[in-house]
């Protein structure tokens, strides 16, 4: 089952905010009197005690998750080596404007992402032909249009921004007709008693430092993984992915390169579903028997 902890938080706290103030606005005068009358000490009802008490502590919850800074934890290897299994991660939620809860309409516009930038989005569905009408189903096989789109929060690093050439084939990336280039660092190293690990490892993984250049002419040097005896990824351009990146859309892909379900198979990712920039590792949990807590990793800025 999935939940939408931001809509959970926008309806508890309009809920706890009706009860009370309808409570006080039309209820407390005449219930106050009653009980004064009487000579009872005063006391809410539950229900409006409860709202009361609990309003502000939701209320301030979820404006720090909308607009502020909100955690999330990588439950999959698509970003190893940047990002491993475990992670317990911070996104900034105003580094490409604010928006409102649950609804993710921006209201505040303070930038747009960047080529390079790792971020957190809602899940678009896979791009699909229907009629000559291009749609976004759950189902990746497009038989069903009509399946809906899981509400799932995903984790990729932006590589085409609006009006960029993409080019990929197999680990060669090309951005506006410029390679990609990207240096090898040595055999991947990890947990045999991890199973993402063991994937890994018994499939021969390595690990690079790519070179991924910026509009500005800087360069984000950020880790990838390789290992082409699992799995040959989708080129682009595809059947569905044209290389030409359309405009309010983004091309993402996950650092794990050969193990990533990302724009080389579902398309671009529009600007409207962006949740915010991931900056720091604030935890990370490697499992019981598996390594604990790896304090290693504890403090890690996101690049």
């Amino acid at each position: 089952m999935e939940f939408d902890f931001s809509a959970i938080l926008l309806a508890l706290t309009v809920l706890f905010g009706v009860v009370w103030g309808l409570d006080r606005l039309f209820l407390y005068r005449k219930r106050k009197a009653r009980l004064d009358a009487a000579g009872t000490e005063y006391s809410d009802p539950v229900p409006v005690d409860w709202a009361r008490s609990l309003f502000p502590v939701v209320l301030v919850v979820l404006l720090l998750r909308s607009f502020v800074a909100e955690p999330f934890r990588i439950p999959s290897g698509s970003m190893m080596p940047t990002l491993d299994v475990g992670d317990f991660i911070l996104v900034n939620k105003f580094a490409y404007g604010l928006r409102l809860p649950a609804f993710n309409n921006k209201f505040v516009d303070l930038g747009e992402p960047k080529r390079g930038d790792v971020v957190v989005f809602r899940f678009p569905g896979y791009l699909c032909q229907d009629g000559g009408k291009v749609v976004r189903s759950g189902d990746e096989s497009c038989s069903d249009m009509n399946t809906p789109v899981p509400q799932q929060n995903w984790i990729k690093r932006v590589i085409g921004l609006p009006g960029d050439t993409v080019e990929v084939h197999g680990a060669e990336l090309l951005v506006n007709g410029k390679r990609v280039t990207s240096d090898e660092v040595g055999p991947y190293l990890g947990n045999p008693r991890r199973t993402v690990d063991q994937l890994m490892l018994n499939m021969g993984a390595t690990v690079w430092t790519e070179h991924l250049p910026r509009e500005d002419g800087s360069v984000v040097n950020h880790a990838t993984a390789q290992m082409p005896a699992y799995t040959m990824p989708n080129s682009i351009p595809n059947d569905r992915v044209p290389s030409k990146v359309p405009p309010g859309c983004y091309l993402v892909m996950g650092d794990n390169r050969n193990d990533s379900l990302d724009s080389r198979w579902w398309g671009c990712m529009p600007e409207q579903n962006l949740a915010g920039k991931a900056f720091l590792i604030w935890m990370s949990w490697k499992g019981m028997g598996t390594g604990g807590v790896d304090f290693s990793r504890i403090g890690t800025v996101i690049h």
